[in-house]
């Protein structure tokens, strides 16, 4: 397990955060893990009157950006879920992600910026692994019209090579702009808090990223909550459904950390909290 290093959360109390800089990535006997995604898409689907008993929606708009070499179908369970929940949740509309291109920045801001237009309310972006990381610097660029954050499984900070996925990704973006994201200061910049509230979901059981890479250091309106999930798995795994409902079901500018409940639901397990 990767060493701990101790900050100064701003809100108070010294916290530890994991040595995301010193972060390995995951084992192929952790990556071949992988396949518990079959058990909680599963589980998942056994559960949906589950979904009827969690905090309602408010109507605002969900943008959920997908994972590398993900696309439009691997968000569908969870843009689904949180419309049944009451939300207006949208596909990025950029199709694969197979990773930056030029022009990207420009089109998902724009995207941001037309849903908030349109329904006169800022808007909540939910990113899975390499989408998070889109999400986090929309979020920095237009943060007026970013209502909150939340991210599963994305490695932001440390060691951006503790990944089961870095190599493939360097062969497809072997251009100018990809080296600038794997600059040093792109490296710092990336790992800074962001300026709305941020919720940033890991697991240690995740099998492609290095789940240190998955948290964020202390801000006061920033929380890291680890949950038992493959990184394939995150869009139907249970437990982050919940957190997700939970988190998006908060009051615009009343943000509150997470609690987890006494019994989360019969067929989750408990949620260790690291804020």
């Amino acid at each position: 397990m990767a060493s701990s290093t101790p900050t100064m959360n701003h809100d108070g109390p010294n916290e530890l955060v994991p040595d995301a800089d010193k972060a390995a990535r995951p084992s192929l006997w952790d990556q071949l893990q992988e396949w518990g995604v079959m058990f909680e898409f599963a589980s998942t689907h056994l559960s949906k009157d589950l979904v009827d008993r969690w905090p309602a929606g408010d109507g605002h708009p969900v943008l959920v950006l997908p994972g590398f070499l993900a696309g439009q179908a691997s968000t569908g369970h969870l843009r689904t879920l949180l419309n049944r929940l009451g939300y207006d949740a949208h596909d990025w509309s950029l199709g694969r992600n197979y990773g930056l291109r030029e022009g990207m920045d420009d089109k998902m801001q724009a995207l941001v910026t037309e849903l908030r237009e349109r329904h006169g309310r800022s808007v909540t972006l939910i990113g899975w692994s390499l989408g998070g990381i889109y999400a986090r610097e929309i979020a920095r660029a237009v943060p007026d019209h970013v209502r909150q954050v939340i991210t599963m499984g994305t490695p932001f900070r440390g060691n951006h090579r503790a990944t089961r996925a870095f190599r493939l990704y360097q062969l497809l973006n072997r251009n100018p702009l990809n080296e600038d994201v794997f600059s040093e200061s792109a490296r710092i910049s990336r790992a800074a808090p962001l300026p709305v509230p941020t919720t940033c979901i890991y697991s240690r059981s995740d099998g492609i990223v290095a789940w240190e890479c998955c948290t964020s250091l202390p801000a006061p309106q920033t929380q890291n909550i680890e949950v038992d999930s493959t990184h394939l798995g995150f869009g139907f795994n249970l437990e982050t459904m919940y957190i997700v409902a939970t988190m998006l079901a908060q009051p615009e500018g009343q943000w509150r950390r997470y609690r987890r409940p006494g019994m989360l639901t019969p067929t989750t397990t408990s949620i260790r909290q690291s804020t």
